[in-house]
């Protein structure tokens, strides 16, 4: 993955400008500070929040990021499993929506930050 790009932001949680320092303020899964976002970037200095509730906006883009959760799952037990019962189904897809709500939370606000922050590769660290 090339540096430079959002999709390299996102995927290693780094700064959407520098994509040096950390986005989080720990990892999704160390659930005393789930989804918390650090104040500024500890290399550039990027103040992460634009203004109060600035985060907010993310609820969207977790609500994508279940709905396609729920339609790959669905589609993938259709498929690999097409008689199964849907009550298994519905066991399968609620267990796997509460095993990566963490990550979904955490990578929501990361996503909705590379919308609004753009990549400096001339910034001075």
């Amino acid at each position: 993955m090339k540096k430079g790009t959002k999709l390299y932001s996102i995927v290693n949680f780094k700064c959407p400008k520098c994509q040096q320092g950390d986005f989080f303020v720990s990892h999704p899964y160390h659930l005393n500070h789930l989804g918390d976002v650090r104040k500024n970037c500890n290399k550039c200095g990027l103040n992460y929040s634009k203004e109060p509730g600035f985060y907010f906006g993310a609820m969207y883009v977790a609500y994508a990021l279940g709905v396609a959760l729920f339609v790959i799952a669905w589609l993938f037990m259709n498929f690999v499993f097409p008689n199964l019962l849907p009550l298994w189904q519905i066991v399968f897809i609620c267990s796997l929506s509460l095993l990566l709500a963490p990550y979904f939370f955490s990578l929501s606000k990361i996503i909705y930050a590379n919308f609004f922050f753009k990549y400096d590769p001339n910034i001075d660290l």
